[in-house]
């Protein structure tokens, strides 16, 4: 799953972590490599090619197989079962792995903690801010993306290119990381286009194809003209909107293939910063940091290339967006208000400020309901 609550709490101390894959020498870390290769082994919750949260993490592990002498092993379409033990186990015994990239939410617990206190000298990192120094094991920890900055891009190419001024969102769950991408969406609309709105409809699960097509159905019946998301896979999502003749921004990973016409750009991890990190500091002698989380600051995120529905106008604005947030320029400036006239935000807020997480509302402007 693709949705568990983020603390920014240790990133504040961390940010400067995992830099060094975005500015990684491949070539010195393939020397570094010489002596000892190193086998990465992958465990995938569904399909690599699920034109989503799965498939992100897949771009990012075939970049991690361009480093010289790193060797990977992947496994797809995994259970949140014991299988992924069998499976992670398997990887260290019979391919000699020696890192685990657990990527599903349900992979941590048990199945990662255990199997990290059994294999001490094994290094297990896991896709979600659920690593805790005080009880957790020392050579297990935790990696995340915020991706709500690049949703927050959408938003702003979305403002300029929509006709209706009504942005749809299907969701998965009113959870906090959820609820995050829908408001950023809205402010980052507002802020090339105040007459924006957002429409959201929460499935209730994270993977509910024919819930996610009536959803998509809904919003354009609705008058949404652009379409976006937060499911784990955008797929259907996508292509209902590209089939009903409207436009969409993607979710997770590159979703442009699906919408030849309507796509603007999508907001996506961009795992191998991460990946390429670990790799770097084990040929480096060094253990991997046990925490790792941030967004455009630490080019932990991205927006997929522009799509041919994404007008000159949306471009130059959503360009001029990374660059603030990767400057550092805030998001949420209050004082804002949510849909129900109360003060949730009450002074602008850092975008790695804790009090993010705590989110539990939708702002004004946005059509929808937390219960």
């Amino acid at each position: 799953m693709s949705g568990p609550e983020i603390s920014r709490r240790t990133l504040i101390r961390t940010t400067a972590l995992g830099l060094a894959g975005a500015t990684l020498n491949l070539g010195a870390l393939g020397r570094a490599f010489a002596a000892q290769d190193l086998t990465v082994g992958v465990v995938y919750v569904g399909a690599r090619d699920d034109f989503g949260w799965n498939q992100a993490h897949a771009v990012a592990i075939k970049a991690l197989k361009e480093v010289p002498g790193v060797k990977v092993v992947e496994e797809e379409n995994v259970p949140e079962t014991d299988a992924v033990s069998k499976s992670m186990e398997s990887m260290i015994n019979l391919d000699g792995a020696a890192l685990i990239l657990a990527t599903s939410f349900g992979y941590y617990t048990p199945f990662v903690v255990d199997l990290a206190k059994k294999y001490p000298d094994v290094q297990f990192r896991h896709a979600a801010p659920l690593w805790n120094k005080d009880k957790d094991p020392k050579n297990a920890g935790s990696y995340f993306g915020y991706l709500n900055q690049a949703h927050y891009v959408d938003g702003v190419a979305a403002g300029l290119c929509t006709k209706t001024n009504k942005i749809g969102f299907v969701a998965a769950k009113p959870i906090a990381s959820v609820l995050s991408n829908i408001n950023s969406v809205l402010l980052g609309a507002r802020s090339t286009n105040p007459k924006a709105t957002v429409q959201v409809i929460f499935t209730g699960d994270w993977s509910m194809p024919v819930r996610e097509a009536e959803a998509a159905n809904a919003l354009v019946d609705a008058g949404c003209d652009v379409i976006t998301c937060h499911v784990d896979g955008p797929k259907v999502v996508i292509e209902t909107a590209e089939k009903r003749g409207v436009m969409s921004c993607g979710h997770n990973a590159s979703q442009a293939p699906l919408a030849p016409k309507g796509f603007i750009t999508g907001a996506e991890y961009k795992w191998e910063t991460i990946y390429k990190g670990y790799a770097a500091d084990i040929a480096a002698g060094k253990t991997p940091p046990n925490f790792l989380a941030g967004g455009y600051e630490v080019d932990f995120v991205r927006n997929t290339p522009f799509g041919a529905a994404a007008t000159p106008e949306a471009q130059k604005a959503a360009l001029a967006a990374i660059e603030g947030l990767k400057a550092g320029k805030p998001i949420y400036v209050g004082p804002l208000k949510d849909n129900k006239g109360k003060v949730v935000i009450d002074k602008t807020y850092g975008n790695l400020d804790p009090f993010l997480d705590k989110m539990d509302y939708l702002l004004e402007g946005v059509s929808g309901s937390t219960t």
